[in-house]
């Protein structure tokens, strides 16, 4: 589990986190939902410790994240998994050089164990033979997998994923969806998932906070933000024609 705990950020005399509390929960999809600028990115990068906090503390499985001090942080790190929105591959590496990364960066590893460890990260996620393939020779969807393949090397206790279906269509969106979840329900991961996609959060919506101006404005799962009447919340998750098909029926 992470904890979030009266987070206060500002950026000059501009205040982008409001005494955010938020609890993430281990096995679960955490999805963190809101309008672009509502501070959606400011937390997750507070949460990692890419921005330090004004007031208030993070905890990862009772560990204070604040306090820690800069070895102490990394090895909170290695725990951590990334998915980033453009997947963030290296052009000039190939798939399995790529996966392989964090493993030689973190791990003491041998190459024979290395290479194990990468064959079974990417024949998990359906990815196979794609070995000395570079990411231009891969579709989107596939660039993801990878991304997945990479993010779980370290067998992580918490993962992180922005924008997992930015630029892909809606099939290969819901393959990626499915494929987070089996991976955070298969290894028991804290996922936290930022997303703008409504069908992701109908897909995979087990813990939501919906985040307004900087500040926790609603949550609860994908069951229940259809029963909500909150004016901001609704007015942000009926704005796409899908979403507008749910609140009809």
């Amino acid at each position: 589990m992470i904890e979030v705990k009266n987070i206060n950020k500002s950026f000059g005399e501009k205040q982008i986190l409001k005494d955010v509390s938020i609890s993430f929960i281990r096995g679960k999809i955490n999805l963190i939902i809101g309008a672009s600028g509502s501070g959606k990115s400011v937390l997750t990068k507070c949460i990692v410790g890419l921005h330090e906090v004004d007031s208030g503390n993070v905890s990862y499985d009772g560990r204070e994240f604040g306090g820690m001090n800069f070895s102490q942080r990394k090895e909170v790190r290695k725990e951590i998994g990334m998915l980033f929105q453009g997947s963030a591959l290296f052009d000039s590496l190939t798939v399995e050089e790529n996966v392989r990364f964090p493993l030689e960066m973190y791990t003491k590893k041998s190459d024979a164990e290395i290479l194990e460890r990468v064959n079974f990260c990417l024949n998990r996620v359906q990815l196979d033979n794609v070995n000395h393939l570079y990411p231009a020779e891969l579709s989107g969807g596939m660039q993801k997998r990878v991304g997945i393949a990479r993010a779980i090397a370290l067998n992580p206790k918490y993962l992180f994923c922005d924008e997992p279906n930015s630029g892909l269509d809606p099939q290969t969106g819901i393959v990626i969806d499915n494929l987070i979840k089996e991976i955070t329900h298969e290894y028991n991961i804290t996922t936290i998932v930022i997303t703008h996609d409504m069908n992701s959060v109908m897909e995979t919506g087990e813990n939501i906070t919906f985040i307004y101006k900087g500040e926790k404005w609603w949550q609860g799962n994908k069951e229940e933000i259809l029963k909500e009447d909150n004016k901001e919340l609704c007015d942000f998750v009926y704005a796409s024609k899908i979403m507008r098909k749910f609140r009809e029926v």
